[in-house]
């Protein structure tokens, strides 16, 4: 759904500024436009910038537009339901996070260097680790994105923990991006 009105906050709010990472109270009557919702999370921007509102926060767009991201939320959930625990079950999780400027979820980034699910505990359930890089260095995002992954990986009924680790090497390019993501991205 693309969004091209533009909105009017109706309370003060917190949000991320991006991509310093860091939080910020945008004030109530400010103007905005949604220029990103995926992955449960919406990118506003104003004339000061860019910012990240979480779900909780969606009430300050109007409740008409709560609803409208609430609906696109519930569609872009993945249905894990009952399917067995998996690796493939991990990386769906993670597809379901996104950086807050470019609409492709981290998995097809390519910002994933490494999984590892250790052997199930007694209670049959697995530690998840996870090594990850960011499309720059100096993102102040790449903590939130990690725990968005973090968050998206422990929602799995078999995960007890998940570690997401922010590493460097190799560097992340452009030509790490998958098929998927570089259709999205219109680089085809």
């Amino acid at each position: 759904m693309q969004f091209k009105e533009e909105l009017t906050l109706v309370r003060d709010t917190e949000a991320t500024v991006i991509p310093a990472g860091d939080t910020q109270v945008i004030p109530s009557g400010t103007n905005a436009v949604i220029s990103q919702a995926l992955g449960g999370t919406v990118t506003i921007r104003t004339d000061s910038g860019l910012f990240r509102l979480s779900s909780q926060d969606w009430d300050a767009l109007g409740l008409e537009t709560q609803a409208q991201l609430d609906q696109i939320a519930k569609e872009d959930e993945p249905a894990l339901g009952d399917v067995p625990f998996s690796e493939e079950l991990v990386w769906e999780a993670m597809k379901g996070c996104f950086d807050p400027e470019i609409p492709v979820n981290i998995v097809d980034l390519g910002l994933i260097y490494d999984l590892k699910i250790n052997d199930s505990d007694t209670d049959g359930r697995h530690a998840v680790n996870v090594k990850m890089t960011l499309t720059a260095q100096g993102c102040g995002m790449g903590p939130v994105i990690a725990e968005d992954a973090k968050k998206n990986i422990e929602a799995l009924g078999a995960v007890s923990t998940a570690q997401v680790d922010i590493v460097w090497d190799p560097p992340w390019t452009p030509h790490m991006i998958s098929d998927a993501g570089r259709q999205k991205l219109g680089l085809e």
